[in-house]
């Protein structure tokens, strides 16, 4: 897949989508040129049903991503705050149907750690960096921030990160939550790969249904998130995939599943 774009690096390999934010000079700063570069990228990956999992990184060793660009963040007015922006994108990405998966392996700070916060699975090394430092600019976490930390973590821990700017390293990350994974830097290939083929075994329509299951029901009375999930279970029962799965399993072999 050629690379078409400025600000990223893309590329397909195996039905993994390989997103690199590439502006190291800046860390990765995400200004308004990367930010639509990445919404491009996520709309064409979705829409490639040979794409199983999106894989988000930085280029560079500093930084993931080290926040939104601060210039052009100062020239914002008011009401620009109230478009979809950076907040809008980092919700498709976590709705996506694909399982997304953010490596980090330096600074994760702001915007980057909300991006970072809006996939499904993160992997940190030991040179990893999380912190929402926003209120050092007089302005507060305004991408998901506010509200996902405090869903990943617990409103308490949420709180202290924001209030007082604390930066977390990959392991106090993993302890309180933050992130799924933590290893040493010359680890992480392996256990990228072993996250990517474990979910590379499962049947990819059960792995969207379930992904979705917990997203839209996360945030509703546990009643209409348990229907939520009996309709996506009856879904799963209609695929060729069920019976694939079941009858595998009973013959004591590898379940072959369709992609879609």
């Amino acid at each position: 897949m050629p690379n078409t774009y400025e600000n990223i690096k893309v590329k397909i390999e195996n039905a993994v989508f390989w997103l690199t934010l590439d502006r190291p000079e800046v860390r990765n700063a995400l200004d308004a040129n990367m930010l639509k570069e990445i919404e491009q990228a996520i709309f064409a990956a979705e829409a490639n049903d040979d794409i199983r999992v999106i894989v988000i990184q930085g280029a560079g060793e500093k930084a993931f991503a080290a926040g939104a660009d601060i210039r052009q963040l100062n020239e914002r007015k008011p009401l620009e705050a109230l478009v979809p922006g950076m907040q809008g994108l980092f919700k498709k990405i976590e709705n996506c149907s694909k399982v997304t998966i953010a490596v980090v392996t330096g600074y994760a700070l702001g915007g980057g750690c909300e991006l970072a916060m809006s996939c499904d699975i993160r992997i940190a090394t030991n040179g990893a960096k999380f912190g929402l430092p926003e209120l050092n600019l007089g302005i507060i976490p305004g991408a998901g921030g506010t509200q996902r930390l405090s869903r990943i973590i617990g409103k308490g821990r949420a709180l202290d990160m924001i209030l007082t700017g604390k930066i977390v390293d990959g392991k106090e990350a993993e302890r309180i939550g933050l992130v799924s994974y933590y290893v040493e830097e010359e680890e992480l290939e392996e256990k990228l790969e072993e996250v990517i083929k474990g979910v590379m075994k499962k049947a990819p329509v059960a792995v969207m249904l379930a992904k979705q299951a917990v997203h839209k029901g996360y945030d509703v009375d546990e009643d209409t998130a348990m229907w939520m999930e009996k309709l996506s279970q009856a879904v799963a029962f209609s695929t060729e995939d069920k019976y694939e799965g079941t009858l595998a399993f009973l013959e004591k072999r590898q379940a072959q599943f369709k992609n879609r």
